[in-house]
């Protein structure tokens, strides 16, 4: 079995910080690549591990390559010996975030997560299954998306939570923080796009 698809182990007998960036990684691409290096930097990460879902909840009916090749490719992306791509939901059985993080804190009880996510899914959240619980049992770090750079104001989530959210500035020490905890990091912006990658290359098909 390829490294990639087993549970990492870093973190079972370690205080570490890791962050979770989860997705369908349909395909994984350069974008999700500098999120990750800037939450490594901004956030004094250990490491970032890329949770490819066995499938998204809220994309059902999007055509979906089989999720062995978007861990190849994932693979093939990261180019980082902190960046590790895993299949670990699918091993876990877990299908929504809320419950992947849970289990995870339970396997992994020394390691301190910061889940991480685009402004767009911000916006969106209030969709997500027991989002509140999310915001609650785990520090949440928001990276700007074009277009979404009024959403730390004006997104439900964001005025839930406002009492919650963590100066830039504090960003090093929010895996340390107990929720809910968040921060909005502006960060350059990229124009990689799994829809541009699908459309252009065939990758589904």
């Amino acid at each position: 079995m390829p490294r990639f698809l087993t549970p990492p182990p870093y973190g079972d007998r370690r205080r570490v910080r890791i962050g979770l960036l989860g997705g369908s990684f349909n395909p994984a691409h350069a974008g999700h690549r500098h999120v990750s290096l800037e939450a490594l930097r901004r956030l004094d990460l250990d490491q970032v591990w890329w949770l490819v879902s066995p499938g998204n909840p809220l994309k059902t009916g999007q055509p979906m390559a089989p999720m062995a090749r978007r861990l190849t490719r994932a693979q093939a992306v990261q180019r980082h010996p902190r960046i590790v791509p895993t299949g670990i939901e699918a091993q876990l059985g877990t299908r929504y975030t809320v419950d992947t993080v849970r289990l995870l804190q339970r396997r992994f009880p020394r390691v301190r997560f910061v889940w991480l996510m685009g402004a767009d899914n911000l916006a969106q959240l209030p969709r997500w299954r027991s989002w509140t619980t999310l915001m609650e049992i785990v520090p949440v770090a928001v990276f700007d998306r074009p277009g979404y750079s009024l959403v730390p104001v004006s997104a439900r989530a964001a005025r839930r939570y406002a009492a919650g959210r963590r100066p830039e500035r504090a960003a090093t020490r929010l895996a340390l923080a107990p929720p809910p905890a968040w921060v909005f990091l502006p960060i350059r912006r990229h124009s990689a796009s799994a829809t541009a990658i699908r459309a252009r290359d065939g990758w589904v098909a």
